[in-house]
């Protein structure tokens, strides 16, 4: 069991490593050399130059200037004065309301945490209840504990201060969420009504478009709009299945970009021929002449693309019942996307098309009616995963409890005692052990995300993300809850009747506080610490730098910022709001933890949204009526456990108050669901007709059909500089199918294209901005 020493000692190697963490991070931004990694999103704006081309030779890998050093923590007074408008502008809405999470975490537990210890620790801490059942019932506890619910007597009126306090932080959470909730889709109708021209304020998806016999799928798309909106209908792009082509095209570059390494590799060495093996990444195979080992690669994929492209060209089964269709403004476009267009619910299924660099092509080649069966194969093999994923998580509770493992294996007693050895077991190891098991998850749900059919990058995430927040919930909370409350109280359950286990369980619940105070500490400190460090991007920029980068592309490429990851990243925000609910009447003392986290973590993000990230699409703060019915479920969820844990203590009286509370919260999250979530599912035809009105009175001469034409075609069929085809052979392919492939590589910009997609949104005229 975690002690206040054990605590103390899993806080002092947190904030060492945190420290150490910030303090290297301040030293290696200011080196020259190190200036990509950490700044890459103004080299990508173009804002921003290398130090290492001007200088000495060694000015140019280390800064000289030694009064950088005196002000080495200004970065975290820079992260803090961009003002939000101009963080919208800098790095999108969708970055500024993430950060936004983190605020409102701050605003909610801040005065819990302030009330909590001002009211309910005094009334937990001067109670004897736990030194009363470790004398009689041999009750395992610490002095942590004495500071939870656990210390109250049985049947004591002392429980009536925990459900004043329940209501109060449970009115505050509310009124917090709503005021968050409208601010936020305030911000997002304001960034829709001032956003410049982009493809999808015009397009929609249309899906599941029915077969004929006598019309292609394109004059079938066609028809029925010019029939069904004669008056709004401008263009569309019929999708086809061009995965192999594009895997080819992926596979070609990858190939001409050894044939470059290897011949300047040759240029500045002429007495010695590179040479490679066939294999395996090269490690294996037969020993031949690296640079015509890669040009033979190169010629015979281009032969395969150009074979594949003619047979994407004619082979009808590769047109997908699909298209992107695009009309003359955007208020016929919200008609269409907010209507159902036939009598059968089915047929002709109309979605707002995401912005083409937030598109995952790879899906829309996925047959309409497979989905259903994809999605329930996906659900079954996420149950077996949470399932299978408590044995590790198990194991993580018996380093927690070492106590009750000593009395079924007490050879481990000599080295366990050990003060030290005992603190970090308990206080630091299971906190690190968990995040380790957790770390290939994120992996595998955006895996079975994709493999669902979901069509945009955004919605893979907020897919992905819900996933992990219930992985989270149950793995993470319950398992660890009940697994580790058996391992604590394994003496007590073997020798006591089974009706007396449900009162000790209500008992030992609030003392697995101590085991995620931990965690918090590990994940929450040490890790948000790490993240502003990008050690393994620093190493792996300059191993990419040493010895692939030939090019300035290539450098660019070597600097890859990434972005968020809202996939990991808000379940993650969303488990400290949990732990936060669950525990703020139960046992206070968590809190501040939970606190240093949020205010951390908000300074840090702020930082490397302003300075690294770049955003892949945007979504507009679409996520955020997840990020509030999370919450809600983990409001209702606190409710809940408090209310058994008051049957457990003899305060079953107080029941009736407390069902109170989930069914107020519930009608709270349904007047929120009507009130504001419409902002964030649908498009308000007013403001499509004001915003429609007033493009047209700045641009009446504006070809918004050459702006929409080739806004979702795949850069295999476009002209670019990254292209392996003639003008001519792309526009016929387009005139003559007026087809779009389904993947495409990334190419650097910003905003920044997708990884996936690659698609950045068409740039605006000067002219045309709103």
């Amino acid at each position: 069991m975690a002690t206040f020493a054990d605590i103390g000692v899993a806080a002092g190697i947190n904030i060492l490593f945190a420290v150490a963490f910030l303090v290297a991070f301040a030293f290696l931004r200011l080196q020259p050399f190190n200036d990509r990694v950490y700044f890459p999103k103004w080299y990508l704006k173009g804002l921003r130059s290398s130090p290492m081309h001007t200088g000495s030779f060694v000015s140019k890998f280390v800064n000289l200037d030694w009064r950088s050093y005196i002000k080495f923590l200004n970065w975290v007074p820079d992260a803090l004065k961009m003002p939000e408008p101009e963080l919208i502008d800098h790095a999108g809405l969708d970055s500024v309301v993430y950060l936004r999470i983190y605020l409102l975490g701050l605003k909610i537990f801040v005065p819990v945490a302030l009330l909590a210890w001002t009211i309910l620790v005094p009334v937990n801490w001067t109670n004897n209840t736990l030194a009363k059942a470790q004398a009689t019932e041999k009750l395992d506890y610490s002095d942590i504990d004495k500071l939870s619910i656990s210390n109250v007597p049985f049947g004591s009126q002392r429980f009536w201060t925990h459900i004043v306090m329940a209501y109060a932080f449970t009115f505050w959470t509310c009124y917090t969420l709503r005021k968050e909730y409208a601010t936020v889709a305030t911000m997002r109708l304001h960034f829709l009504a001032t956003e410049r021209r982009r493809p999808d304020q015009f397009t929609v998806l249309v899906r599941n478009v029915p077969p004929d016999l006598d019309e292609s799928v394109s004059e079938l798309v066609e028809h029925f709009f010019l029939v069904n909106h004669p008056d709004n209908y401008l263009t569309h792009q019929v999708v086809i299945n061009a995965n192999k082509l594009a895997k080819l095209v992926k596979e070609k570059k990858s190939k001409e970009n050894w044939l470059d390494y290897y011949q300047i590799k040759y240029s500045r060495n002429q007495s010695k021929r590179p040479m490679t093996k066939t294999g395996f990444l090269g490690l294996c195979g037969d020993k031949v002449d690296a640079i015509d080992y890669q040009r033979a690669e190169v010629e015979r994929l281009s032969i395969e693309i150009a074979e594949e492209r003619e047979r994407v060209r004619k082979d009808p089964k590769c047109i997908m019942p699909a298209a992107f269709v695009s009309f003359r403004t955007r208020w016929g476009a919200a008609v269409c996307a907010q209507t159902q267009q036939t009598r059968n619910p089915t047929l002709w299924l109309t979605e707002w098309a995401s912005e083409p660099r937030d598109v995952y092509w790879d899906n829309l080649a996925i047959p309409y009616v497979s989905l259903t069966i994809r999605r329930l194969i996906a659900a079954v093999a996420f149950f077996f995963l949470t399932f299978f994923f408590m044995i590790p998580v198990t194991l993580v509770q018996s380093l927690a409890n070492i106590e009750g493992i000593e009395k079924r294996a007490p050879f481990l007693k000599p080295i366990i005692e050990i003060p030290f050895i005992k603190s970090v077991i308990q206080g630091f190891l299971p906190g690190i052990a968990l995040k380790l098991f957790l770390i290939v998850l994120p992996s595998i749900l955006m895996m079975m995300s994709k493999f669902e059919g979901f069509l945009s990058i955004s919605s893979l995430e907020r897919r992905a993300a819900s996933r992990y927040y219930i992985f989270n919930f149950f793995n993470v909370f319950l398992v660890s809850v009940i697994a580790g409350t058996a391992f604590q109280q394994l003496n007590t359950f073997l020798h006591q009747s089974a009706n007396e286990i449900p009162k000790t369980i209500g008992v030992a619940i609030p003392m697995k506080a101590t085991f995620f105070i931990t965690y918090v500490m590990v994940d929450g400190w040490a890790g948000v610490a790490g993240e502003i460090l990008r050690l393994k991007p620093l190493i792996f920029f300059h191993l990419k730098n040493f010895f692939l980068v030939k090019t300035e592309k290539d450098r660019e490429e070597a600097m890859d910022p990434g972005s968020i990851g809202f996939n990991t990243g808000e379940p993650r925000i969303q488990l400290y709001f949990l732990l936060g609910l669950v525990y703020a009447v139960v046992t206070p003392v968590f809190l501040p933890f939970i606190l240093v986290f949020f205010a951390l973590a908000y300074v840090v993000f702020r930082h490397q949204i302003i300075n690294v990230y770049n955003q892949e699409y945007e979504s507009a703060a679409a996520f955020w009526p997840d990020v509030h019915g999370r919450i809600i479920c983990a409001l209702i969820f606190s409710q809940l456990v408090l209310m058994g844990l008051m049957s457990s203590k003899g305060a079953a009286q107080s029941t009736p108050l407390l069902i109170a509370l989930p069914v107020l919260t519930i009608f709270f999250h349904r007047f929120c669901k009507g009130r504001y979530e419409p902002a964030f599912a649908r498009y308000p035809l007013q403001e499509a007709m004001m915003k429609d009105t007033l493009e047209r009175a700045r641009e009446p001469n504006f070809n918004l059909k050459a702006y929409l034409q080739y806004a979702y075609v795949h850069p295999v069929f476009k002209n670019d500089d990254e292209n392996d085809y003639e003008d001519d052979e792309v526009n016929g392919i387009l005139d003559e199918n007026v087809l779009v492939p389904t993947k495409r590589q990334s190419r650097k910009n910003t905003p920044a294209p997708s990884k996936v997609s690659g698609t950045s949104t068409p740039s605006l005229p000067e002219n045309s901005e709103l």
